[in-house]
């Protein structure tokens, strides 16, 4: 069905696939982010990416979800990452720490409940060390790639960002066959409707001034 076709081309989005790899050191990016969240998975893909020379930083951002109000555990490989963790930024520099990441590459933002948060402190981390990143790498799930990118764009209005998904269990080729998939999905669908006008920053409306 069409209709599958668009909202999957839509919502998820890939510039750098799982089996992508480069030499070592040959940097095309300033910096990795992640937006926060309970799985290793993705601390674990832009461990990856740092070690193969992707980019120099990685920005793991996180405090816990704000509906919840604490950090909800390890969602996959508790065996692994058991720990008792106060903060999804705390939860993914250890995954970081684990996977090789050298410690001064770590630019840690530990306040973000949600992904605007994320964008949003992201930026003033990196403000505060004088970063101004041309290009980033955003490592995020992949039903979640499309909002995130919305966010992380509008925050950083002057950088081209390329997407790093990671694919759990929801994927491009599934998403509709199961109800979870599909919840999950046409809830970032609803999302981006409802949270693009609210998220006017000074840089967005410097744009809109310019363009419309």
């Amino acid at each position: 069905m069409r209709i599958i076709d668009d909202i999957t081309n839509f919502i998820f989005l890939e510039d750098i696939s799982p089996r992508d790899a480069m030499e070592e050191g040959e940097a095309k990016a300033d910096v990795i982010f992640i937006p926060g969240g309970s799985y290793p998975e993705l601390p674990e893909r832009a461990a990856q990416l740092w070690k193969a020379g992707y980019a120099p930083y990685v920005v793991p951002s996180g405090r816990y979800s704000v509906t919840l109000g604490r950090f909800s555990g390890v969602k996959s490989k508790a065996d692994i990452y058991g720990k008792d963790y106060a903060t999804e930024c705390e939860f993914y520099t250890d995954v970081l720490l684990s996977k090789g990441v050298d410690p001064g590459s770590i630019l840690p933002e530990a306040q973000a409940q949600f992904t605007a948060e994320n964008a949003r402190l992201s930026r003033k981390v990196l403000d505060a060390k004088g970063i101004h990143p041309k290009k980033a790498i955003l490592c995020c799930k992949g039903y979640h790639s499309r909002r995130s990118l919305m966010y992380y764009q509008i925050n950083f209005p002057d950088t081209d960002f390329l997407v790093a998904p990671v694919y759990i269990d929801i994927t491009r080729e599934n998403w509709y066959c199961t109800q979870r998939g599909r919840k999950k999905v046409l809830g970032e669908l609803k999302r981006l409707g409802t949270q693009f006008t609210p998220e006017l920053t000074p840089e967005w409306q410097d744009f809109q001034d310019e363009k419309c």
